[in-house]
């Protein structure tokens, strides 16, 4: 009882050592509430969303969902199934489809507004990447963009000069805006026991700034590679585009993903 009381208070401060009770700290700040982003492909979801729910399980305070798109309805259903989450908010609307920013970027403005949100995370995938930037600007917020790591309420670990070092940032802002390098972190785990309800989410006035024409995408059957666990990548030394068949060769053996230097890429040796 007095820790909730002491909480109250504090908000955003350290409690000070008080000679009527002893010492007594208060580490977090009440109140954290997380909301996770997650990408929608058809009535199916982006497992990346599986590693940003762990890393935002690991703050105190509940931790929702975010589903939106033509499907979401569908979707939602299977993502209510993780594990560690409060509840799934459904925004089923074909404006939210191929996470076109000025949409979804505005819906997770309103959420955070709602249910006064103190941290919303996405993994750093293209469609993270697409979303979140624009969502940070509207909440006048600075982007923590690939953490691999959380040491507290405000302070988060991420590489930098393309990993060649490790910085620990802390951002005073009240809003934190993320994103989750899904290696970096465990997939939360699914059961059918988890089942969190779902709601509505509210409805917006988001009028498309942009139009979504097409993609043209190379299906195949290798993982992902911003979270495949295995990676075989080619660079100049393979000197042509048949010389790096045989990093595909190799990587579908392995089941790996496919990477290649930006040299590689800039001299047609593969796709970007």
């Amino acid at each position: 009882m007095l820790g909730s009381i002491r909480c109250a208070l504090a908000r955003n401060s350290i409690l000070k050592p008080q000679s009527t009770f002893g010492r007594f700290y208060v580490h977090q700040r009440c109140g954290l509430a997380s909301l996770v982003y997650v990408e929608t492909k058809g009535s199916g979801f982006d497992e990346g969303a599986l590693n940003a729910i762990s890393a935002a399980r690991k703050l105190s305070g509940p931790v929702s969902a975010v589903v939106a798109g033509s499907e979401a309805d569908v979707a939602a259903k299977a993502v209510s199934k993780i594990e560690g989450l409060s509840k799934v908010i459904v925004a089923k609307d074909g404006i939210y489809d191929h996470a076109l920013p000025e949409t979804n970027a505005g819906l997770l403005k309103a959420l955070q507004e709602k249910e006064n949100i103190t941290h919303i995370f996405a993994p750093h995938s293209a469609a993270g990447k697409n979303v979140l930037p624009r969502l940070a600007a509207l909440l006048d917020s600075q982007q923590i963009s690939d953490i691999v790591a959380i040491e507290s309420e405000d302070t988060f670990v991420r590489p930098v000069y393309a990993g060649n070092a490790i910085a620990t940032v802390k951002t005073s802002d009240p809003i934190k805006v993320i994103t989750v390098r899904t290696t970096a972190f465990p997939a939360a785990g699914s059961s059918d026991s988890a089942a969190a309800p779902t709601e509505a989410a509210p409805a917006i006035d988001a009028a498309p700034l942009s139009k979504w024409i097409k993609e043209d995408v190379v299906k195949n059957d290798r993982p992902d590679l911003s979270s495949a666990k295995r990676v075989v990548s080619g660079g100049r030394a393979v000197k042509s585009a048949e010389g790096f068949n045989a990093i595909y060769e190799l990587a579908d053996k392995l089941g790996a993903a496919v990477g290649a230097s930006r040299a590689a890429v800039d001299a047609g040796y593969c796709d970007n």
